[in-house]
């Protein structure tokens, strides 16, 4: 028991140790100062519904626009997540207040809206959507204030205060829709120390919204382009009737307040969202529920096998020994090559690839260095290292395919290039049809699909060859025991040692080990939400692999007493066994957490939701096919074998 405390003490060291990363600053990117009345641009991101999945930019929707639109150059992860940041006509300048101010036309001279654009605006208010702008990089955010609990609420009336992402584009009361024309923007600046003879410069460290729908009537415009803005209590909301034109002003005012909190800690109130509570109790005990068995597999494999080899390298008992069962009796044909030696290697070497690409791309942002910050680049780094571990995925499918007795070595290479990517490529290119035909900006542009199909045969494809060649010449893996001539009869298997049962087994504890941080996950990818904590992640991962390791030494362990020395193709299988429970829950968080009732978001949500399943099943099929391979070529060394 004190072994297990100690355990824990070093387990919540470390993270510990790796939470104190999450606010460590991103590397490379530069604070802006500004000076008073300095111009602090407001750009505008994309419009978003985790109801429809379908990002817009912004000015698919008939808001005002400045005399000259310019849309900001963009890195590849950004283009794939539809972002498109272009400028906007709000003025904002730093530390000038604004009470109320005209955005587009002339006060005299409301903006009118069209049947048609008043129909598109009711629809995106009725899916749900948000419109998120960034002001110096950092996105709008909602406050949300909300008692804690309502017994306590007579004793203190403090609010907890909770951020959401964006703002809501409206509000729908009964079959009516209301539009948020009018935006208060509250920015938050920093005042640096500076020398006394010099100037003060700010820093702008947080940008909040309060959006709220005005009725042209109570709007009071002057000539100036200035508004006053009603009472409270009195106002009407701006009604849009989808059935006819609508007139309306678009205005905004700004607020700011000077701000204790640091530059390089900005992005805390938007990583804060969701309950870091959660995960701590989540992680500790999954570390410890895996640990503990862990312990227990390792000792009961260790102590058995020490029996098993002990009992066949006893010499005089050779003759019993003979007629016993176990796995010395399948030595002449446990590592007789499987089926199809190409496509199995191949499958391994695109799981080695994906194994590299997710061990570097979390350790890099545990290091602060993918922060939310640096828009896209979690993306952009998770593509190009891809394509570069391609040395790596065809090193080690080159030499197994060799072992495997394979001559054809430039057909493996190119199997193990395009199979896995050209799977993943087809999938999303049909979801992409399908995303362009609703004109979002969520489609990928036809020039960056030729610049990923260049990255692939120009980057990817090349290396593979390279790795795979290397790998082939190499020295076959060494197996300790030859094979025979004549395969040995395999004996009939009970039910249990089907391999469906084996994969829902096997599955259980890798799964159960991570399955609260798939939430924060999903959260991230379907709610958007930010994810950040890699920490978390990397030592999920550390987790996962030393469970998918195990499982699979136990499964191949009964499976080779059994008498079954098929057992290539059934590890990799049984060994992506968590694979399964991803997908059911999948299916349990599209019925209970989201709203999506149209049949294109559905389609977009389970085709990525396969590509996850696939990929998670390549990567934990191979981590358990290596562990498997070591360990049956450990015990066939250790026995004697005449």
């Amino acid at each position: 028991f004190s072994f297990l405390q100690e355990r824990l003490r070093s387990v919540l060291g470390l993270l510990l140790l790796l939470h104190s990363t999450d606010s460590f600053y991103v590397p490379g990117v530069a604070p802006i100062n500004f000076h008073r009345n300095d111009p602090v641009e407001i750009k505008a991101v994309k419009l978003t519904s985790s109801r429809t999945q379908l990002p817009y930019e912004y000015y698919s929707l008939p808001f005002c626009q400045p005399s000259k639109i310019t849309y900001k150059a963009e890195n590849l992860g950004e283009v794939l997540r539809g972002d498109r940041i272009v400028n906007t006509p709000f003025q904002v300048s730093m530390n000038v207040e604004k009470k109320c101010e005209v955005l587009c036309n002339f006060p005299n001279k409301p903006v009118t809206l069209t049947v048609e654009q008043s129909k598109l605006i009711a629809e995106r208010i009725r899916e749900d959507y948000y419109v998120h702008l960034i002001a110096d990089n950092l996105p709008v955010a909602t406050r949300l204030e909300f008692y804690s609990n309502r017994e306590e609420e007579e004793k203190k009336k403090e609010k907890d205060v909770q951020f959401e992402h964006g703002y809501r584009l409206g509000f729908m009361d009964g079959n009516k829709f209301y539009l948020h024309n009018h935006l208060s923007f509250i920015l938050y600046y920093h005042r640096e120390d500076v020398e006394e003879s010099q100037e003060h410069t700010y820093r702008v460290v947080r940008f909040e919204v309060i959006p709220q729908s005005i009725k042209l009537e109570d709007l009071k415009a002057d000539e100036k382009s200035m508004c006053t803005l009603p009472e409270a209590t009195g106002s009407a909301p701006q009604e849009i009737d989808p059935t006819k034109e609508n007139q309306l002003l678009f205005t905004y005012s700004v607020h700011w307040e000077e701000s204790d909190i640091k530059w390089a800690s900005r992005w805390d109130t938007y990583l804060t969202m969701s309950d870091v509570q959660i995960h701590w109790f989540s992680i500790i005990n999954s570390v410890v529920v895996v640990f503990f068995l862990s312990g227990i597999l390792s000792m009961i494999i260790i102590r058995t096998l020490r029996k098993d080899i002990a009992n066949y390298n006893k010499e005089d008992d050779i003759e019993d020994t003979m007629e016993e069962s176990g796995w010395k009796l399948v030595h002449g044909d446990v590592f007789r090559p499987p089926q199809y030696p190409m496509i199995l290697s191949s499958l391994l070497g695109s799981g080695i690839q994906l194994f590299c690409m997710i061990l570097i791309v979390i350790f890099v942002a545990m290091l602060g260095m993918l922060s939310p910050s640096s828009r896209g680049a979690l993306m952009t780094t998770a593509c190009f290292l891809f394509m570069f571990m391609g040395v790596f995925g065809g090193f080690f499918a080159g030499r197994l395919y060799r072992t495997l007795k394979g001559h054809r070595w430039k057909k493996g290479a190119f199997c193990t290039a395009t199979l896995y990517p050209g799977v993943v490529f087809g999938i999303c290119f049909v979801l992409n049809c399908f995303i362009w035909g609703k004109h979002s900006s969520g489609a990928v542009p036809f020039p960056t699909m030729v610049a990923l199909l260049c990255m692939w045969f120009g980057i990817s494809l090349p290396l593979v060859y390279l790795g795979y060649y290397f790998g082939f010449r190499k020295q076959p893996y060494d197996n300790p025991v030859r094979t025979n001539q004549i395969p040995r009869q395999i004996p009939e298997q009970r039910w249990y040692m089907n391999k469906f049962v084996g994969i829902l087994m096997a599955g259980i504890l890798p799964f159960g080990a991570m399955f609260i941080e798939l939430f924060f996950i999903f959260s991230a990818i379907w709610e958007n939400q930010f994810y950040y904590l890699f920490g978390f992640l990397f030592l999920v991962f550390i987790i996962l692999v030393v469970s998918c390791s195990q499982i699979s030494i136990v499964m191949v362990y009964f499976q080779l007493c059994a008498e079954d020395y098929r057992w290539w193709w059934r590890t990799f299988l049984v060994s992506g066994g968590s694979a399964f429970y991803v997908l059911i829950y999948a299916v349990f968080y599209f019925v209970n957490k989201l709203d999506i009732v149209e049949f294109i978001p559905s389609l977009l949500y389970f085709g990525y939701t396969a590509l996850m399943v696939l990929s998670f099943w390549l990567l934990t099929g191979t981590i358990g096919f290596y562990a498997a391979y070591m360990f049956v070529r450990k015990i066939y060394a250790a026995v004697k074998i005449d």
